[in-house]
């Protein structure tokens, strides 16, 4: 469980009709399992048509799994009436992205006021084991709901 503090009673709400709203996310078939103060889950089920030339997941269907669950996560801390956009990311991939399920699991490491950076690991799941494939360091913006 996270070591943060939400600053809206109705944060975890608020940040899953957000995640709602997100057509690709509900177009590859991503949900949301778990959302905590600073910290974000989001699971994939394979999909053939998600995949590379060699039949590994896609690594844009990996960061975008990962950059979600790090936006997120950076929202679950701001206020209400805010929105996130991420400012840039890097992202490691260390082994090839082959499982029956994807988790991308993200924490936020420094919560600003307008910027915070998180954290995510994406991990492929075969027959109960977690393998990392991807691995992301994010920069999130704050924005004030219009």
């Amino acid at each position: 469980m996270s070591e943060f503090v939400a600053r809206d009673k109705e944060f975890e709400s608020r940040v899953r009709k957000s995640f709602e709203l997100q057509t690709l996310m509900s177009t590859i078939g991503a949900r949301m399992t778990k959302v905590f103060p600073g910290e974000v889950e989001i699971e994939l089920p394979y999909r053939r048509d998600l995949c590379q030339q060699n039949g590994y997941l896609h690594a844009g269907i990996a960061t975008a799994i990962v950059d979600t669950a790090c936006g997120y996560a950076a929202l679950s801390l701001m206020p209400a009436g805010f929105g996130v956009l991420t400012v840039e990311y890097k992202a490691n991939f260390v082994a090839p992205a082959i499982g029956d399920l994807f988790i991308a699991r993200a924490v936020v490491k420094k919560a600003g006021r307008t910027l915070s950076v998180c954290s995510g690991d994406v991990v492929a799941v075969k027959k109960d084991e977690e393998k990392l494939v991807a691995t992301m360091l994010t920069t999130m913006m704050a924005l004030r709901n219009s």
